[in-house]
């Protein structure tokens, strides 16, 4: 993994901002810097523009500096630089050489990349199976492409204003390159609504983000301009009803295991005890001894699950750490966690993840984790929930819900009993009766899920795309990417696998009928009894209700004594009224918020 910022321009570059600026990515790659500048005339008679690059390499596949990035070919025509693992790249390197073309690093993933892209241009990419956030020039065309992997695990931010055209992986180090950075209005209203702030928008005005599977053209000749934004993968192509056959997915899920062990440094798998995690290491077993494995246990044993890792550990015999984390550490790491968000994010979950990231961080530089196995099998509860409605009336909830107070209990959860399933599921994402609070002045608009997405959620499958579109590529990628690097640990996720993904949205869902995560019980189910298999999910946690009320005067001080974007200590009054969790989670998001905001604008202006 790495993270890199670079700048093209027809006025001149400061090289020191520049170089300033990197400070919010060398965490991505603390083991090598490289920054190179210059003139595009160096490489294209067709173009005026002054270049400054900053590459930040964590290096994981071929250590050695012929691996080093920014990357040139040897004709000096293309350069890359590019975040992320290429995980077939052994494949797509040998399948290179028999068409003739010639590497000159050991087995760099970059090498493969800057190739394959020169010969084949942007249809390389469906050859491709890994994460990746990549900046391409081809200087024979004068053009450049930013690149985004499928599931938008890997972020990439962009601006071009007056012929000045930025890159980074991340978004407060662009906008500190901008002379007068704004904040949109319409970003606040969405995180207001969602507690994120959704592709191509970011917090700031002017600046953009790559959506999922997205590439972006653009030419630079007379003039810097973008040419076209294509969508080059697309889960809707793949939804069918073919059969499922059971082989088949257990082969592509090893295959997608397999992968991703490709490494150069030692790699561990995170163990919660769970299912998603416990298959991944048990797949792991059938390739590597002794397998390693890293867990986290939690002082206050309402939360803790090492009863369940162990009897992993054990079963596997798997090359074992594990260490405990207790409520006040937790707590410790909140101002750090939200430090390290470079867009406004509501979920409290960063803080545990936070932590797990920093400690495994210490062992290891890559960690296979279970993330996208609840999307791929429909795991989560809001999923089995509406499988299992038909119990309330629905008309009688809409009523209740349109006359209940915000501030007086938890809404939205309401509609969770709702035989409306278009409601009933946008209600797990969207706070609309919080959201009609804080926007009763500006009168933002926020689309519904439904129609940004343009989906009808009438079916189990509908519901599903919403996860993967929405849940895992907007949110869960942005908590894994963040946290992970921001301890410059490298994520990989076997159950998002694009190839796992469109055999399973492309088959019937009978594999689901006896229960969600029945199909991976079953391949575990040698080896562990029904109460190991059958027990409620619990994964990393985290007490947001218990620190909120606890530390609520230290929120309202804050507020008070910093610049208020919201109104904001009004609205902790109002939300304090009634302690509940869906209002917890309100103050957490307000406070998320403002610190952000308030965090960013003193350091910018210091």
């Amino acid at each position: 993994m790495c993270g890199y910022i670079g700048q093209i321009s027809k006025n001149g570059i400061n090289h020191s901002r520049l170089d300033s600026q990197n400070r919010n990515i060398i965490c991505r790659g603390p083991d090598e810097k490289k920054a190179i500048n210059g003139n595009l005339s160096q490489f294209t008679s067709n173009s005026d523009f002054n270049y400054s690059f900053i590459f930040n390499r964590l290096s994981i596949l071929d250590l050695s500096n012929s691996a080093s990035q920014p990357m040139f070919s040897k004709e000096f025509n293309s350069l890359i630089m590019f975040n992320g693992e290429i995980y077939n790249h052994e494949n797509l390197r040998l399948n290179l050489e028999n068409e003739g073309v010639k590497f000159y690093s050991d087995h760099s993933d970059t090498e493969v990349l800057l190739l394959g892209l020169s010969k084949h241009g942007l249809k390389f990419l469906d050859k491709i199976i890994g994460q990746f956030a990549i900046t391409f020039f081809d200087f024979n065309q004068n053009k450049g492409y930013l690149i985004r992997d499928r599931l938008g695990q890997k972020p990439l931010f962009y601006s071009l204003e007056n012929n000045n055209f930025l890159f980074s992986s991340n978004l407060k180090s662009l906008a500190n390159m901008q002379e007068n950075i704004s904040v949109d209005n319409n970003s606040i209203a969405e995180y207001i609504k969602f507690g994120y702030i959704t592709s191509p928008n970011t917090i700031f005005k002017n600046i953009f983000k790559l959506k999922p599977a997205e590439t972006i053209e653009f030419k630079f000749d007379k003039n810097i301009k973008l040419v076209s934004k294509k969508i080059y993968w697309k889960i809707d192509d793949f939804v069918g009803e073919k059969p499922f056959k059971k082989d088949i997915f257990y082969e592509k899920f090893l295959e997608a295991v397999d992968i991703r062990r490709i490494a150069d440094v030692k790699v561990a798998a995170l163990l919660s005890g769970g299912i998603d995690s416990t298959s991944i290491v048990k797949a792991l077993s059938n390739f590597s001894e002794p397998v390693n494995t890293f867990s986290i246990g939690y002082e206050d044993l309402k939360y803790d699950e090492q009863v369940w890792s162990n009897k992993v550990v054990q079963t596997y015999e798997t090359n074992h750490i594990s260490e405990i984390i207790s409520n006040h550490e937790l707590e410790n790491y909140i101002d750090a966690t939200i430090n390290n968000l470079d867009e406004p994010y509501a979920d409290p979950s960063t803080v545990p993840s936070y932590v797990i990231s920093q400690k495994i961080s210490n062992f290891y530089k890559v960690a296979l984790t279970g993330d996208g196995g609840d999307e791929l099998l429909c795991g989560y509860k809001r999923i089995q929930q509406i499988q299992n409605l038909q119990k309330f009336n629905s008309s009688s909830i809409n009523l209740i819900y349109k006359l209940y107070p915000w501030f007086f209990g938890t809404g939205n959860n309401l509609l969770k009993r709702s035989k409306d399933l278009n409601k009933n599921y946008q209600s797990y994402f969207s706070d609309d009766k919080f959201f009609n609070y804080i926007n009763k002045k500006q009168k933002k608009e926020v689309l519904p899920i439904n129609k940004m997405f343009n989906l009808d959620l009438e079916s189990l499958k509908d519901f599903m795309m919403i996860d993967y579109k929405l849940f895992l590529s907007e949110m869960m990628m942005y908590k894994v990417d963040r946290m992970s690097m921001a301890n410059s640990l490298e994520a990989r996720s076997p159950f998002i696998d694009h190839k796992l993904i469109e055999y399973c949205i492309s088959s019937n869902l009978n594999f689901l009928s006896t229960s969600p995560k029945s199909i991976l019980k079953e391949y575990l189910s040698s080896d562990f009894d029904s109460d190991f298999l059958n027990r409620e999910k619990m994964g990393f946690v985290f007490n947001l209700e218990k620190w909120i009320y606890e530390n609520i005067k230290y929120i309202e001080d804050y507020l008070l004594s910093n610049n208020s974007y919201l109104g904001s200590p009004n609205i902790i009054k109002n939300l304090k009224i009634r302690k509940s969790r869906i209002n917890a989670q309100r103050i957490w998001k307000v406070f998320v918020l403002e610190k952000y905001l308030n965090d960013y604008f003193n350091e910018r202006n210091s």
